[in-house]
């Protein structure tokens, strides 16, 4: 079906007013608009909102380079202004925590996919049954990909499994809504941090430490910016994020063309060294006189790069999807479920705060395109450690969804 509105100045334009009209909403003293932003907050809205025109055929998602643009122009931006604006310090100190609820959330895809298709057996086990390309079990080894790594962990296990086109197509679908509905949990839980960590007995003062740091850096250097600073925010912004296309084509190239075997690491991945050096700039910067533009909304001017890319992430959701394959969606609703399980029962057996649970989950399933998002729900000086985990999901990815498709191949076998 031929979508209403193709043209990405229009897109953009709506998409631009959903963002204030949420944000006009969220500040009012309307006692209604209280409550509802009580229970939805405002980032979750800027995500699902744009969902509507997907899912009413407003718009095509697939037709639309907003995305793409946001993802490789504004998110390492945002990447480097939050970067070079956190107390770095301060978030190493954030200690182990980070890591453990990271490999909880790897262990959990790589421990959900099999027991969710296991569970899938017993009830329909001619669904499962199947050993040829467009067997079920080999479609989901590239959601384990993808879940654990990312796009190019993704297509590793698509060559590596010789996965059909038809189950690909239905297993992206499963992928994509699966895991913006998971992200959407996330936000909502980054929005009612304080109650969850109150759930987990959580011991939240490390992250306390962090966010209060940076609230009073920002407030001691605070000042009313003058068009000059915006401008050099922008100019280090995007300078940065040039510095960083340019680099990772050239790394990616040369990774590509003199080590092909080293794509399964997603090292041949653009995406991946864009990221990646995007966010050693930022570190870098930190330590200069850089970090003072804090002050004057650097912070600020990398979270309101955030909210567009999320805009943008909600374009990619189709709700009506569910209903044409509901069988998959179920194994995949399954196969989320025991990964928030299991993150949930670590977290509150070591006390880890709302903030590591969510983030190490993200870093897996939504990798560095949203990790840094759902960090900097919880406070933008935070979203560097979405960022460094998504990057440690890329290395790890394909070698924990090879072993997992392994595992999956096995109970398929059984089942038939």
């Amino acid at each position: 079906m031929t979508p209403m509105i193709s043209n990405d100045a229009i897109i953009f334009g709506i998409l631009a007013a959903i963002l204030g009209g949420v944000f006009l909403t969220a500040a009012s003293e309307n006692t209604g608009w209280k409550r509802f932003y009580r229970i939805f907050p405002p980032l979750l809205l800027c995500y699902f909102l744009p969902s509507l025109l997907t899912t009413f055929g407003l718009v095509d998602p697939e037709e639309s380079n907003l995305y793409f643009a946001a993802s490789r122009y504004l998110l390492p931006a945002a990447l480097v202004l939050l970067t070079a604006s956190a107390d770095l310090p301060a978030t190493i100190s954030l200690g182990p925590k980070a890591l453990i609820m990271f490999f909880t959330g790897t262990l959990g895809v790589m421990i959900g996919g099999p027991v969710a298709l296991l569970l899938t057996s017993f009830v329909a086990p001619d669904l499962v049954s199947g050993q040829g390309p467009d067997a079920v079990w080999r479609g989901m080894t590239t959601v384990a990909g993808s879940w654990i790594g990312g796009s190019a962990n993704q297509t590793a296990m698509y060559e590596i499994f010789d996965v059909g086109g038809d189950i690909f197509s239905v297993w992206i679908a499963v992928d994509i809504i699966v895991a913006n509905i998971w992200l959407a949990v996330l936000l909502w839980i980054a929005a009612n941090q304080k109650q969850a960590d109150a759930v987990l007995k959580a011991d939240r003062s490390a992250v306390d430490r962090v966010r209060d740091r940076a609230e009073a850096y920002e407030a001691e250097h605070a000042r009313i910016p003058e068009l000059r600073h915006l401008i050099y925010i922008l100019a280090i912004g995007f300078g940065a994020t040039g510095i960083a296309h340019v680099l990772g084509d050239l790394l990616s190239g040369f990774f590509g063309e003199r080590f092909p075997n080293l794509d399964q690491l997603s090292l041949n991945s653009q995406f991946f060294w864009l990221i990646l050096i995007a966010t050693a700039i930022g570190v870098g910067l930190s330590f200069t006189r850089v970090r003072k533009l804090q002050g004057a909304g650097a912070m600020k001017v990398g979270s309101v790069f955030i909210y567009v890319l999320v805009t943008t992430v909600g374009l990619n959701m189709n709700v009506a999807a569910l209903l044409e394959t509901p069988a998959y969606f179920a194994i995949g609703a399954v196969w989320i479920l025991i990964h928030a399980a299991l993150l949930i029962g670590v977290a509150f057996l070591i006390k880890a705060p709302s903030f590591f649970m969510a983030v190490g989950s993200q870093a897996n399933v939504g990798g560095a395109a949203s990790a840094p998002v759902v960090a900097a729900a919880f406070h933008p000086s935070l979203a560097p450690v979405g960022a460094l985990l998504a990057v440690l999901g890329y290395i790890i990815g394909t070698l924990g969804a090879w072993f997992t498709g392994l595992v999956m191949m096995q109970i398929a076998a059984g089942a038939g």
